[in-house]
């Protein structure tokens, strides 16, 4: 079987660069095939990478507080573009000032996210993870 294919990045007006470089990295230590976007990357650009180079996940980070703005929409613009069974991952700071993280995660997956992690995850989880899910789908 190939190596799975994930796009990463951070969407939006997001400059925060350290922790996709971070997961991007493990992704590919951990068997993965990365297409790393970068940094202030608008949500079109997740899809059409993803398409470009038939990918099995979207993993976006999103730390300065804006991400719901940012992927409003996204899961329905994915299923539009024939990405309706790509995994989709979100993770950072994803609300602004205090709140409680579990507000977050059941907003996330109301956008249609498959999995949302707080900020500072263990990438070793979402690695993980995203080996289940993948194997889940007979992908891996």
């Amino acid at each position: 079987m190939a190596k799975p294919t994930v796009v990463t990045g951070t969407v939006g007006k997001d400059a925060h660069v350290i922790g996709t470089k971070i997961l991007s990295r493990a992704l590919r230590d951990a068997g993965f095939n990365v297409i790393e976007l970068g940094i202030l990357t608008p949500p079109e650009e997740f899809i059409t990478a993803a398409l470009d180079n038939k990918a099995d996940a979207i993993l976006m980070s999103s730390l300065y507080g804006m991400g719901e703005n940012d992927v409003r929409g996204f899961k329905e613009n994915c299923v539009k573009a024939g990405l309706g069974g790509v995994l989709l991952y979100i993770g950072g700071n994803l609300g602004v000032g205090k709140h409680d993280f579990k507000d977050d995660e059941v907003k996330f997956k109301k956008l249609g996210f498959d999995r949302v992690y707080p900020p500072a995850s263990d990438v070793k989880t979402a690695i993980a993870d995203l080996w289940a899910d993948l194997k889940t789908r007979g992908k891996a």
